[in-house]
């Protein structure tokens, strides 16, 4: 096969540099190592700066988000003992946040890319990328059990941190900033009314944030030792520590639930020459690995 770019990794961002350069007539191939089912399932972040709802509205992915997300005009900020502070930042900068899921970005990609007869391939295992500082550059992968290759102009690594761009970087060129934080991100989905606001809690007990996907789906995190197991945080414990450290008068407003899904960041921030700004690897409790197989998996 042969194209101008290959793009290694179809999440959010191989997907929309895919999109874009559709429309400036780039050809483009996207390779993904999981099928598109497990693309569609992994829970990811959910809240979009103004920059990018504007790019998604540039590029004509703006329809179904301004549909059915949920504009925010800030968020606000909590110290324990204190009020609730909010900084809005419409009004100082007369831009705004939006509530809309990864999940469903992603499927308006997929769908744009379908309509157009957009290349992707999933379940591509095996990738590698060859002769990167040369003019022709090439790809391989195997995909059913037989070897492809793929030449282009260009190659596209938007596979994140574990993926194999990263590591297929020269190291004559390659430099890597990393900064790890002493803590880990403990994070729970629910099927409950999310709270009003994206609010950050500062308390002695460690960090929390309330945040949300959809009227009914919120997203809730606290800080916890890196050394915790999502089975370490039963439901009832964690919003326990939730409430714990909000104010007063926001935790009374907290609606609690069961958890559908609940995972453990290490805060880790890495950036590099060639490289996006992932996160970390996440560990999903332990029933929920044996319940989905490699569904939850990271990558």
């Amino acid at each position: 096969m042969r194209t101008q770019v290959a793009i290694i990794g179809g999440g959010p961002a191989g997907l929309l540099l895919s999109h874009m350069l559709d429309r400036e007539g780039i050809d483009s191939i996207v390779l993904e190592r999981q099928s598109r089912a497990h693309v569609l399932r992994r829970i990811r972040a959910g809240v979009l700066e103004a920059g990018t709802v504007e790019l998604l509205r540039a590029v004509g992915l703006g329809e179904r988000m301004d549909r059915e997300g949920h504009p925010h005009d800030g968020s606000a900020i909590a110290w324990a003992g204190r009020s609730r502070f909010f900084i809005d930042t419409r009004k100082y900068t007369g831009k705004r946040m939006m509530a809309y899921g990864q999940t469903a970005i992603t499927e308006d990609l997929y769908a744009a890319r379908d309509a157009v007869g957009g290349q992707l391939i999933d379940e591509a295992v095996d990738v590698a990328l060859h002769e990167l500082t040369f003019e022709r550059p090439y790809v391989t992968y195997n995909k059913d059990g037989r070897s492809e290759r793929v030449d282009c102009d260009y190659v596209a690594g938007c596979d994140g941190y574990h993926g194999v761009s990263r590591t297929s970087i020269p190291s004559s060129i390659l430099r890597t900033f990393e900064r790890s934080y002493p803590f880990g991100w403990l994070g729970i989905m629910s099927q409950t009314p999310p709270f009003p606001d994206l609010c950050y809690c500062y308390h002695h007990r460690g960090f929390a944030l309330a945040s949300m996907r959809s009227p009914m789906l919120s997203r809730y995190y606290i800080q916890c030792s890196l050394d915790d197991d999502p089975d370490d945080w039963p439901d009832q414990r964690f919003w326990e520590e939730f409430k714990a450290r909000c104010p007063p008068e926001m935790a009374e407003r907290i609606v609690t639930g069961a958890s559908i899904e609940k995972s453990i960041a290490p805060l880790l921030r890495t950036g590099g020459v060639g490289e996006a700004r992932p996160r970390s690897g996440r560990r999903t409790s332990r029933r929920r690995r044996r319940r989905a197989g490699t569904a939850r998996s990271s990558g």
